[in-house]
């Protein structure tokens, strides 16, 4: 197929060998395309959208000049010559597949591992470890967000060329050569994308598009995306396919969606990727959303809906009963084990209850009526750890039988688990926040990013808060990339023996499994039981504290235990996770 013919943004390559450039700018007068010093004027429709033919292929650089004093990258560029201000390139969007008959893989199996281009080598680098993932059980890949950002290094939620993979990561078609790998390996790749705002530099719509925001609505990161507008739905909905379909990618990540305005885009936005996706491909569709709207998400598997979102909730239970700690927005969960129950049963732990982050508001609706598969699970994730002040791991948080107890949980558990890049070998290297902004930007990002603790007890005054990592320093970017020798004795190995419990055992029986119910032992044990689709009885109980706890077993069959000597005398041992499977 010729996907440059499906996209109306940007430039497109067409079968007569010359080159479409089309760009909506509806503020602007007059806009023409500039190649190699000359300058082709380009025709305006009623619309706003500019469009102009040149007589060149793939390769060639081009800016749009839209005003006087102002030329400007393709804000749908597939490809930079350097960073975001720099000339756009043309790219070729064929690519020889060596598995061009992968169709992707059931969601049920998914067991992802979240990672960042950057601090795993780039696309070659992620390609050369994809052999030990998919032996460790891993069946799926996410990277975070990879659209164009403006310096070296930075976490990719600053891209403002939505297109253009990231140079510093490598070339679209070491991009493409990666997911390639991974297809022949059996492993799935998902992409965290960015529809609810654009980063603070190298954002030139304002200049030539300015309704492609709104006046009357704010985000943090500025005047909200007016989704109201069929060229900026279209715009975004393009490059979601564009992500799936050119580079092939299983699915996306959709970051934050709580900042998007209008909830109707997001349904038009899954059900145009439905609509477009051919009978018998799996592409999984995953929100990030702070606001817990069970209405997005599938009850059923036809619905034009997402997927999964991914739930906080069942984090921030888990860190608590880990490390005991209060502050932020774990002081939403003062009973962890209660609200962890809750969480294995119904997969929110917040359903309408009110939160006093979110100023004593209402937070979430009912999901007890979604399936186990709509939630995506996990002990660490980019977020979790790189926003803390100096980047910690669990590893270096919580006692490791505790956390060998809850890792067991979370992958035995009928949810969908997430790991975070060096989690599953005991890695101890932070994840911190970084950038690589200009100089005035820069200073701003760590002046604020220091001012983000001033409330949390250990950076009350100001010279702890200057220990807290510079975002903008190239050493916080390279602290950050987990050193080879980083990884504990058997981490990894058990991780590799509970993967492979759950794709024998759990996941066959993963699609229409049930809830029985869910209950808190004492203050730090939590013991939760599911029917599986072939009548067997899955139950886990875990104890997060030193003391045994009074546990009625789940059946004679003890499928897996992280002690040596579970159960004795009807109670479970301090540190402990049991998992029973009854026939």
């Amino acid at each position: 197929m010729n996907f440059a013919a499906r996209y109306d943004f940007g430039a497109r390559l067409q079968a007569d060998g010359s080159t479409r450039f089309r760009l909506w700018a509806p503020d602007a007068v007059a806009v023409s395309v500039e190649v190699d010093g000359e300058t082709t004027p380009m025709r305006r429709d009623a619309e706003g959208v500019f469009t102009a033919s040149r007589a060149v292929g793939a390769g060639t650089r081009y800016r749009y000049r839209v005003g006087p004093d102002l030329s400007v990258p393709d804000p749908a560029s597939r490809a930079q010559a350097g960073d975001v201000h720099d000339a756009s390139i043309v790219v070729d969007p064929v690519y020889d597949w060596k598995n061009d008959d992968w169709r992707g893989r059931p969601w049920a199996e998914t067991v992802v591992y979240e990672l960042h281009a950057g601090a795993c080598g780039g696309f070659a680098g992620i390609e050369a470890d994809l052999p030990r993932l998919a032996a460790l059980g891993i069946t799926a890949v996410e990277l975070m967000p990879i659209a164009d950002f403006p310096g070296r290094h930075n976490w990719g939620y600053d891209g403002v060329l939505l297109y253009a993979p990231d140079a510093a990561y490598g070339t679209p078609a070491q991009l493409k050569a990666m997911i390639d790998a991974a297809h022949g390996l059996g492993l799935q790749v998902f992409l965290d994308v960015v529809y609810n705002h654009f980063g603070p530099d190298g954002n030139y719509l304002n200049a030539y598009a300015k309704s492609f925001f709104r006046e009357d609505k704010h985000t943090p990161w500025g005047n909200a995306i007016d989704f109201r507008r069929a060229p900026v739905r279209q715009f975004f909905i393009e490059n979601a396919l564009y992500w799936l379909e050119e580079y092939r990618f299983d699915g996306l990540r959709f970051d934050a969606v709580h900042a998007i305005e209008d909830s109707g885009f997001l349904l038009a936005l899954a059900g145009a990727i439905r609509a477009a996706t051919p009978a018998g491909r799996h592409v999984h569709l995953i929100l990030e959303n702070e606001e817990n709207d069970a209405a997005l998400l599938r009850e059923k598997p036809d619905e034009p809906k997402f997927d999964a979102q991914w739930t906080d909730d069942w984090h921030h239970c888990a860190h608590v009963l880990l490390t005991g700690e209060s502050e932020g927005y774990y002081g939403d969960f003062p009973n962890p084990a209660e609200l962890l129950a809750r969480c294995l049963a119904q997969g929110f732990a917040y359903q309408g209850e009110a939160s006093a982050h979110a100023g004593g508001k209402p937070r979430g609706t009912p999901s007890g009526q979604l399936p186990s598969t709509a939630f995506v699970i996990c002990l660490q994730n980019h977020d979790q750890i790189g926003n803390r002040a100096m980047g910690e791991r669990l590893q270096a948080l919580a006692r490791p039988e505790a956390l060998r107890a809850a890792v067991a949980l979370l992958l035995l558990t009928p949810q969908i688990p997430m790991l975070f890049m060096g989690e599953e070998s005991g890695a101890k290297t932070p994840f911190l926040f970084f950038t690589d902004h200009n100089a005035e930007l820069g200073r701003l990002v760590t002046e604020g990013r220091r001012r983000e603790f001033a409330h949390f007890a250990a950076f009350s005054d100001t010279a702890t808060r200057e220990k807290i990592p510079d975002p903008n320093a190239a050493a916080t970017f390279r602290a950050s990339v987990v050193k080879a020798d980083d990884a504990a004795p058997g981490w990894e190995d058990f991780y590799k023996v509970c993967l492979a419990l759950r794709h024998q055992h759990v996941v066959p029986r993963l699609a229409g499994c049930t809830a029985i119910g869910a209950q808190a032992l004492t203050e730090t044990a939590v013991r939760a039981a599911w029917r599986m689709n072939d009548g067997a009885v899955l139950t886990l109980a875990t104890n997060f504290g030193a003391a045994a706890v009074v546990c009625k077993p789940g059946g004679a069959s003890l499928l897996f235990s992280t002690t040596a000597q579970p159960m004795e005398n009807g109670e479970l041992p301090g540190f402990t996770t049991c998992a029973w499977l009854q026939p």
